[in-house]
């Protein structure tokens, strides 16, 4: 049975869970649920009964069906150790959770499409103007320190890390919030995008991207 990922284009965790997929070279299928106002399919209820945290991603792989996208990639890393992404030793291995905890935990949390629409809804604020910016740099200033000189974040070995950054830094560039700062992590995502399972991940090459 092939691995589904249920996906919206521009959802940064599905990007991530994306790009794993593509650099185990894993066969998959991906199921796009619109996240769009006015379709809102990640609400109804045949999705719903699936997830019902009512979000993407969401992966199935034979008996095996749950959210939460770094649960998907440490399912991905522990069911198909063949390309690993995910250190064996440490300090190494640490410091690469620790890394894609500062983006999954602390920055990709809040600012969340559901979060900007609540701040915009609630307290009519655009979030988009300062509160993005302002949560993207408190995150990068330490990422930034993290990372190596390359040509990856940890140096010359691919990991989880870069798999998380790359969306992260896909949507900063969205919201235009300058990474004048930050050259060790745009090094590593210029790096990144060179590459064909990066590439195929990307929000515009999804089939549902609009």
């Amino acid at each position: 049975m092939s691995i589904k990922l249920y996906s919206y284009w521009r959802s940064s965790a599905a990007y991530r869970v994306r790009i794993a997929l593509n650099l185990k070279g894993l066969e998959h299928d991906i199921v796009p649920v619109s996240l769009a106002p006015g379709e809102d399919e990640h609400r109804q209820a045949a999705y719903r009964q699936k997830n019902p945290q009512m979000l993407v991603p969401f992966l199935e792989d034979g008996d095996v069906a749950i959210g939460q996208s770094m649960a998907m990639l440490e399912y991905l890393e522990e069911t198909y150790p063949e390309v690993q992404l995910l250190p064996n030793k440490h300090p190494l291995r640490s410091q690469v959770r620790a890394f894609c905890n500062v983006i999954a935990c602390d920055i990709h949390p809040i600012l969340n499409l559901r979060i900007l629409k609540y701040i915009k809804t609630e307290f009519d604020a655009d979030p988009a103007t300062h509160w993005y910016g302002h949560w993207i740099h408190e995150g990068f200033k330490a990422l930034e320190q993290f990372a190596s000189d390359g040509p990856f974040v940890f140096g010359d070995r691919l990991t989880l890390a870069d798999t998380l950054l790359v969306p992260q830094m896909y949507n900063a560039r969205r919201f235009k919030v300058s990474l004048d700062d930050y050259p060790k992590l745009v090094a590593a995502v210029g790096h990144c995008d060179e590459l064909g399972a990066f590439k195929d991940a990307a929000p515009e090459a999804q089939s549902d991207a609009t």
